[in-house]
């Protein structure tokens, strides 16, 4: 028991120095502990500490389950399946800031209550940081509270957090009972609203005020680029108004050329099949239009002779390279499409801004070109010496085609997982199946979706967990705590308990400190006889008290740098939150749970 305690310190002592990646110190952890096993385990315990049920925890539901519900994360991501609703809400943004900005954090809250919180913040990060331009406001007000409200959202159902699952399932193979889908609903919903009035209050006051990280230098450039408008486009029939297009707000429509003749701003006259628009734009722009609507994709990929392909989107930048056989010569002419499989967005040259057909613009050397194609199609154009491509430009563009199959799946899961007879690891594993067979994500990005630090992590904690709970060490942990805070009642106990896994939580992570202290409540409970789904429901709340650091949470460290922010602004702005959502558990807990007998 001393044994494991003392390399259960010491693990947790690595991990908190973070001189080793996680994953290295997650793989050391069970190698030490399958090897003194091997030779140390106790008679009545070798069962449960053979290196098949040590590295059982791979094989465990919850993170089966957590595995499964990343790769329908990814998938809503890859598919922009939330983007259309909040540019919809963005369109009021100018006019009522804070009702805009209140339901984009709603959308946030309400989607993290069901999926995992880290693809949910990747996908608003660029949705906060453009309303936060728009406002001429700090991004770093904005990105901490999406984070945290992120957070928040996950305590209140079984499935908001991987921590929750791992909990859930310690607590059923432990005692038989199971956690029910909403059973943090109603605590998880106190605290949360608790924690979003202080982030309300208290984010304008103790959150900085820095402005936003320096864009590239590339990042304003200006594409002559040129859209036809087919019989199915959004565009057809658009009718100007002051003598602009309102869809193409921030895009310069320089001319529409019809048939022989060419327009020119003010325009006056609807859009037809057949014009073609020649305009200037940011490639920012021009990607914002791309995923505002299925139909500009669909017309995209519709063109003769791009060539289909299961693999994600991308849009990329190239430079016309010294010396390459393309300078002089059209798009069309240079054969740019059947060489390299990308179709040209846009031309920027340094010198002017053209005005003609972007197809008959006769290419020189530094010319640069905003390229759409596959992600396959990278390869051979890094091997082409006529373009220099900029790997650093190239970025995935969500495939909109797919957001409705992406959400109408997501809602299947999220009712399959609330109705009890089905099990939540069946629920997930049919829902990322669903996705990938429904084109919403291929299996590469499937397989990318699947965090190898998240899957070490959780696999390390179990086995600490279960070495804690077989050679006594967990039982040891609760009896001490028993001990010295019983007497003073069952509140006193929670608080403790809560306070320890809070600080531990926010040096360590959420799940492994909640695999660490699902054994200790449950013995906690068979000693005291207070119920132990109150007890674990403890355990999870403090957990996913993760505010602290920019460590303690995936998400802290997704927005540490869109928000220019600081090791310490977590401890100024997180730190308080945690001794609020501390005190107020502590608080509530007699009105909210049945915590008698001791």
């Amino acid at each position: 028991m001393w044994a494991t305690l003392g390399f259960v310190a010491l693990a947790v002592s690595v991990y908190c120095a973070d001189r080793f990646s996680i994953e290295a110190v997650s793989i050391g952890i069970i190698t030490g502990f399958v090897a003194f096993f091997a030779f140390f385990a106790p008679d009545s315990a070798q069962a449960n500490l053979s290196p098949k049920s040590l590295l059982s925890g791979f094989s465990d539901p919850a993170l089966i389950t957590i595995m499964a519900l990343l790769v329908i994360g990814q998938a809503m991501f890859q598919t922009g399946a939330l983007e259309s609703t909040t540019m919809r809400i963005n369109n009021g943004l100018e006019s009522r800031p804070r009702r805009t900005l209140t339901l984009v954090f709603a959308i946030a809250f309400f989607v993290s209550m069901f999926l995992n919180n880290t693809p949910v913040v990747v996908m608003f990060i660029p949705v906060i940081a453009s309303m936060s331009l728009r406002l001429r406001s700090s991004a770093s007000r904005l990105m901490m509270p999406l984070s945290f409200i992120c957070i928040l959202a996950g305590m209140t159902t079984l499935i908001g957090s991987s921590t929750n699952l791992l909990v859930a399932g310690a607590l059923e193979a432990s005692t038989g009972q199971a956690m029910g889908f909403f059973d943090p609903t109603r605590a998880g919903l106190v605290l949360a609203a608790i924690g979003a009035v202080y982030i309300v209050i208290f984010g304008p006051i103790l959150l900085p005020k820095r402005s936003a990280a320096e864009h590239d230098s590339t990042s304003g450039r200006q594409y002559i680029a040129q859209i036809e408008v087919t019989a199915s486009h959004p565009l057809n029939g658009e009718r100007p108004i002051a003598g602009l297009f309102p869809k193409m707000r921030a895009i310069t429509v320089r001319m529409v050329l019809r048939g022989d003749s060419a327009l020119l701003p003010p325009f006056e006259e609807p859009l037809m099949t057949g014009d073609i628009l020649v305009v200037a734009a940011t490639r920012k722009t021009l990607a914002k239009l791309l995923t505002s609507d299925s139909r500009y994709l669909k017309a995209m990929l519709s063109i003769d002779g791009f060539k289909a392909s299961p693999d994600n989107i991308v849009i990329s930048e190239a430079i016309i390279a010294p010396g390459s056989t393309m300078i002089d010569r059209s798009i069309l002419q240079a054969g740019l499409r059947r060489k390299t499989g990308f179709l040209v967005l846009g031309i920027q040259r340094r010198s002017r801004m053209l005005r003609k057909k972007m197809l008959d613009i006769r290419l020189e050397s530094g010319d640069g070109l905003l390229l759409f194609g596959h992600d396959s199609d990278l390869t051979n154009l890094r091997g082409n010496r006529d373009l220099l491509l900029l790997d650093w430009a190239t970025k995935d563009l969500p495939d909109i085609r797919k957001s409705r199959m992406a959400r109408l799946i997501f809602a299947a899961v999220v009712l399959a997982a609330a109705y009890p007879p089905i099990p939540i690891v069946l629920a997930a594993l049919a829902g990322a199946l669903a996705m990938i067979a429904s084109g919403c994500l291929n299996i590469r990005q499937a397989v990318r979706a699947l965090d190898m630090k998240i899957f070490l992590l959780i696999g390390a904690a179990f086995a600490m967990a279960l070495a804690l709970e077989h050679t006594g060490g967990a039982r040891y942990i609760a009896m001490q705590t028993v001990n010295i805070f019983a007497p003073f009642g069952p509140q006193a106990l929670i608080a403790a308990l809560f306070l320890v896994i809070a600080i531990l939580t926010n040096l360590l992570s959420n799940s492994a400190t909640a695999l660490l202290f699902a054994p200790i409540a449950i013995n906690i409970s068979q000693q005291t006889g207070i119920d132990p789904l109150v007890l674990l429901l403890t355990v999870i709340f403090a957990a996913n008290c993760c505010f602290a650091t920019p460590i303690a949470y995936q998400t802290n460290l997704l927005v540490m740098g869109p928000g220019q922010y600081k090791f310490s602004d977590y401890l100024r702005f997180g730190g308080p939150l945690v001794i609020l959502l501390w005190a107020s558990f502590v608080v509530l807990a007699p009105i909210m749970f049945t915590l008698t007998p001791i």
